[in-house]
């Protein structure tokens, strides 16, 4: 039989907040909802699970190791001697960090990374994902046998239904011509993400092949003489590649211009915006209501905990709607579930209450007093601690 969840406030995303609302669920799928017609219903708010977007759960060793900088590249290469000088350890602190992503309500995440550590143990977790192995190679000889091998690692993982793995680059100044080019080819209709735009510095090395960036990769030992500079902006040099479409999904893009983010918009590529992570690397806060203003599609990542203090969605919430206090609340809730579900590939069943999705939903303890839409919808984006959120079960549990 189905069970009916009730609550004083249902937001099924893709329709407006339903007062005294109730979910009937059945064998793990969303039946019907609807409206209790001012029936008693529980303080508490049901929506669906929220969409992590920008992820690197194997960086989690990471917290607190990491201080904030004032210049992207130089935080950058802090990680790059971190990871060469430290042991990540085991899979037990990516446990911990998947444990606080859905603490905090957090159903689909996207996550990057670098050796599919991950992999394992979101499979055993209740977490969805699309699993993104990110390539870094600014050789041009390196990307056949980078491709090779990622492409091996992939063909050797046991198939889990919630998790989809696909290869992308890391971003247009760490990855050859040749290298992305291979990865657009071989990407075969799946999302495809990149870091992009996230710090002035990249801009200046697209251009002329100067800056921090240049200078990082000599000391890394990368830089060729073969490599070529693209000599134009991140949007025109990923399009040369095929690679604008609606299956992008550009993260940061801090330093786009606006005929830029219109051309993002005008394919239907998604923006992923990540302003607390963009602020400790030194990249700058991202220009949010441009984002809204242009068209975009626009999802909500948290980046990595060595980037944040938390994975909280709702925190980032919280840091979108001080930066864009002229977006509407619902739209930045849209971010945090439909879009992110959409740019990941998992639209019709996750980020939204409608009939047919997985019924992955969350309650959040509501403040006292009568409530409009319009301050329900405020409060969740304005910061919710993980005491107040609970998820829903099969058991009927719909209060934190």
């Amino acid at each position: 039989m189905p069970h009916v969840h009730r609550a004083a406030w249902v937001l099924p995303i893709v329709g407006p907040p339903i007062r005294n609302g109730w979910v009937s669920v059945a064998d793990g799928r969303v039946v019907a909802l609807g409206s209790a017609n001012g029936d008693a219903t529980p303080d508490v708010a049901i929506l669906p699970g929220l969409v992590n977007a920008h992820i690197h759960l194997e960086l989690s060793w990471m917290r607190g190791k990491l201080p904030p900088g004032d210049s992207m590249p130089a935080w950058a290469e802090r990680l790059i001697n971190l990871r060469l000088t430290e042991s990540a350890g085991g899979p037990s602190l990516i446990v911990a960090a998947i444990d606080e992503v859905r603490a905090s309500g957090t159903a689909l995440v996207g996550d990057v990374t670098n050796g599919l550590a991950s992999y394992g143990p979101l499979a055993s977790s209740a977490l969805s994902a699309a699993v993104f192995l990110e390539l870094i190679g600014f050789n041009p000889a390196y990307a056949t046998p980078l491709m090779d091998a990622a492409t091996l690692q992939i063909g050797e993982l046991t198939p889990v239904d919630r998790l989809r793995v696909s290869i992308v680059p890391h971003g247009p100044y760490s990855v050859s011509a040749d290298l992305m080019r291979s990865i657009a080819r071989a990407s075969r209709g799946r999302p495809i993400s990149i870091h992009l735009a996230e710090s002035s510095d990249e801009l200046r090395f697209l251009k002329d092949g100067t800056g921090p960036w240049r200078s990082l990769l000599e000391r890394r030992g990368v830089w060729t003489p073969a490599a070529r500079v693209p000599g134009c902006g991140p949007v025109e040099y990923l399009d040369r590649f095929g690679l604008l479409t609606e299956r992008l999904i550009a993260v940061h893009a801090v330093h786009l211009t606006d005929k830029e983010l219109a051309h993002l918009a005008s394919v239907g590529a998604t923006v992923v915006t990540c302003p607390r992570s963009n602020r400790w690397t030194g990249a700058g806060d991202p220009p949010i209501e441009r984002f809204y203003a242009a068209g975009l599609r626009v999802a909500i990542g948290t980046d990595s905990l060595a980037s944040v203090d938390d994975l909280s969605m709702f925190e980032e919430m919280k840091m979108v709607r001080r930066l864009a206090p002229a977006v509407a609340a619902r739209d930045i809730l849209h971010s945090a579930t439909l879009a992110g579900a959409r740019a990941l590939g998992f639209d019709g069943e996750l980020g939204a209450i409608q009939p047919g999705v997985r019924a992955e939903l969350i309650a959040v303890r509501l403040p006292a007093g009568p409530l409009t839409a319009d301050d329900v919808e405020e409060y969740l984006v304005g910061g919710v601690p993980p005491a107040d959120i609970s998820w829903l079960t099969a058991a009927g549990a719909s209060t934190p």
